[in-house]
């Protein structure tokens, strides 16, 4: 309570100075601000423009030039930027669900959306055709359908574009861990009118580990054309190509057990850091790649039309290995595999949205209508190895975890398709395979009751189709089809209090689920409603010192009713009933602030409390496993000289801490991540012609872990040299 009376009493103290200042001396710091600002404005959260101030869903975002001080070359990596937000699991390559997850507002959340449509990509994605990243706060089902939100949140990249000039640049960077990397940026005019646009985004990179085993490669390139043969009409063509090859990053999983009773921490397990547990050669072949295709035209002056057309591609192929505890003893531990071939999921999405911006008498009144067209067809394939290391009777059995001289490395490729050859032809897979549609309209309107009052109504009346499918082993019975319709509302008002300067926003937000079929207690085959989540959130934003210094802070409260739960019965360990219900609130505080000419600061807290209030006996009244470390807060600081003799240098510092993870929490035992604060450090030297920078991540050298029901351990301190040829 007193740390929030300071920062209402900062607040007040900024808004009163704010008022004196004159127009004229803060438009001059406008004209210095050269890459250190970010700007919050979005065209996304919406789907139409609204200022940060006048928008009554919460929002953070990141924009390239904090990325490019920072020395960020990928898109998990700029998360740390991102107030409440929470790396769970960082990517590997598989298709369907093998790009990052994230915990949002006590939700796991991951990266689907590009320009505010279908973007998914599954393995590591490249920041360098990255604009901006904006991350939508709250259940967003109203705008952006089911299939690509999470309750948390949603998280959308917005990506460069052709502009009218020759230019571009070339980038080589390297450092630690074998880490070597090259990119480039090119755009060009194709036509002397200039209304033929090409830019072309491209970059490899090479990482190793830490550990004893392990890499990463990836090639990315983005091509984008753009083509204007009229003042109304604007045509954008893009395509992303995501190429991975790797050794997955080590993990580990607990499952219950006795060994709980005495360990309750991964410290507890003394592991060994930087020892992998495995061999060479156990990996994975990820691909993604997306389409894209808009149109844009100007029908009047106060409408226009956008038709938006994506498709998304993922593939995969190989090894995944984990390792994981269960039993009594956890001194021993189980080696596992869980590979992919063939594996592949495909999605298309159509989307046509028209804005007004008109007035009713006095009433401004800023609307979108939308249909929005999405189908996915999954043919996803696993296999598994459950059990690598076996006894005489054909049981799997543990080995041991502290012996000196054990030989860990036997886990690697060659033992391991061996396995799998010795199994060939008797193998029963998991299958995730079929068809789901959605259809959905929407429409969503910002009124201006007042100048300094709006209200936004929006609803989406959503179809959504299950094609017949299996999900399950290879010979399990076919799905049976199923279709359902869902109302999702959403309602928001904001109050300038100080036009432009100081709003207080409520808002009311709905997000939903459709689910598979589930089993009752009688053994009846059942078809659950969808699943659904509501929002009530409040809060105050501001906007001081001609937008030098940003905020938001919220309290939110999200309710998940129609859950699925387990009621294991006499027969019929797999029952189920719907009537789970979550519930999960918090706060949330961000700031960014260009406080003195050349100094920029961006800082951010959250507390997140969920706990399932109608669920198993074995986790009510418990914080899901999945919902990540209650506290967590996010600083960055960075100066650079924008005068004199050392204009151009710059240098910043951050960190990230968060609190304790219970990765494993029921009523028989809890399995926790420590709490962690990691640090960052970077500079650099920007001229006309050249750059060059270098970054130090985790300088403090934190051993620290991220978990989604699972321990990774992350990267140890190292150092990304990086100069860069501008033309």
């Amino acid at each position: 309570m007193k740390n929030v009376l300071i920062c209402a009493s900062m607040l007040g103290s900024m808004l009163a100075f704010s008022q004196k200042k004159d127009s004229a001396a803060t438009k001059s710091i406008d004209e210095v601000i050269i890459n250190t600002y970010v700007k919050k404005d979005s065209e996304y959260s919406n789907k139409m423009p609204l200022k940060a101030i006048e928008n009554p869903q919460v929002y953070s975002s990141v924009d390239k030039i904090i990325l490019e001080n920072q020395g960020i070359y990928t898109v998990d990596d700029a998360f740390k930027n991102i107030t409440g937000l929470q790396t769970m699991w960082t990517s590997n390559g598989r298709a369907g669900d093998g790009g990052a997850y994230v915990s949002l507002r006590g939700f796991v959340s991951a990266n689907s959306l590009r320009n505010g449509v279908l973007g998914a990509v599954t393995g590591t994605i490249d920041a360098i055709n990255l604009e901006k990243i904006e991350v939508l706060k709250g259940p967003s089902g109203t705008l952006f359908g089911s299939l690509l939100t999470s309750y948390g949140g949603v998280i959308n990249r917005v990506t460069k574009k052709p502009y009218e000039t020759f230019g571009g640049n070339i980038n080589l960077s390297g450092g630690s861990y074998d880490t070597y990397r090259a990119a480039v940026d090119i755009n060009t005019p194709l036509t002397q009118d200039k209304k033929l646009l090409f830019r072309l985004n491209s970059a490899y990179t090479n990482e190793g580990t830490f550990q004893t085993e392990g890499f990463r490669r990836n090639l990315a390139i983005a091509p984008s054309l753009s083509y204007k043969p009229t003042d109304r009409l604007s045509i954008n063509l893009d395509m992303e190509l995501f190429q991975m090859k790797n050794m997955s990053d080590q993990t580990f999983f607990f499952y219950s057990g006795d060994y709980l009773k005495k360990v309750s921490n991964i410290k507890d397990l003394n592991l060994d850091y930087k020892n992998s547990y495995l061999g060479k050669d156990l990996t994975n072949t990820g691909r993604s790649i997306n389409f894209f295709g808009q149109v844009n035209y100007k029908i009047s002056n106060s409408i226009t039309s956008t038709t938006n057309f994506s498709s998304s591609s993922s593939y995969s192929n190989g090894f995944m290995p984990y390792l994981y505890f269960m039993g009594t003893d956890p001194n021993m531990m189980y080696r596992s595999d869980q590979s992919t071939r063939d594996s592949k999921k495909r999605s298309i999405n159509f989307q046509q949205n028209f804005n007004g911006d008109f007035r009713i008498g006095n009433l401004r009144n800023r609307v979108v209508v939308g249909f929005d067209y999405l189908r996915v067809n999954n043919n996803q394939n696993f296999y598994d190895i459950n059990g690598f290391d076996k006894g005489p009777d054909g049981t799997s059995v543990p080995v041991p975890l502290h012996q000196p001289g054990f030989n860990y490395t036997n886990f690697n490729g060659s033992t391991l398709q061996e396995k799998y050859n010795a199994i060939a032809g008797n193998e029963t897979p998991y299958i995730i395979k079929g068809i789901q549609e959605n259809y959905a309209v929407y429409i969503s309107n910002v009124l201006n009751i007042t100048n300094n009052l709006n209200v936004l109504m929006a609803l989406r009346v959503d179809s959504f189709n299950n094609h017949p499918g299996i999900i399950g082993s290879a010979n399990s019975k076919e799905t049976e089809q199923f279709k359902q319709t869902f109302f999702s509302p959403k309602l928001g008002i904001v109050y300038e209090v100080i036009k432009d300067k100081v709003s207080l926003f409520g808002n009311y937000q709905n997000s939903f689920k459709n689910l598979t079929f589930y089993t009752d207690a009688n053994k009846v085959i059942r078809t659950p409603d969808p699943e659904q989540a509501n929002q009530v959130e409040g809060g105050i934003k501001t906007n001081l010192f001609n937008g030098k210094v940003s905020s938001t802070f919220s309290y939110y409260n999200i309710k998940v009713k129609d859950v699925l739960r387990n009621i294991p019965s006499e027969g019929n360990a797999n029952a189920q009933i719907q009537d789970g219900t979550i519930v999960s609130r918090g706060v949330e505080l961000e700031i960014n602030a260009y406080l003195v000419k050349g100094f920029t600061a961006i800082a951010g807290f959250s507390y997140n409390d969920s706990k399932y209030t109608k669920a198993d006996e074995s986790v009510l009244d418990l914080r899901p496993n999945t919902s990540g470390s209650p506290y967590l807060a996010n600083l960055y600081a960075s100066y650079q000289f924008l005068d004199g003799r050392l204009k151009g240098l710059g240098f910043g510092v951050g960190g990230n801490y968060a609190s304790e993870n219970k990765i494993y929490n029921a009523k028989d035992g809890v399995f926790s991540l420590p709490s962690y604060v990691v640090l960052n450090a970077n500079a650099y030297y920007d001229a006309k012609k050249f750059r060059i920078g270098v970054k130090v991540d985790n300088f403090t050298n934190q051993h620290y872990w991220i978990g989604y029901t699972t321990a990774n351990p992350q990267r140890l301190i190292n150092a990304v040299g990086t100069v860069t040829y501008k033309f």
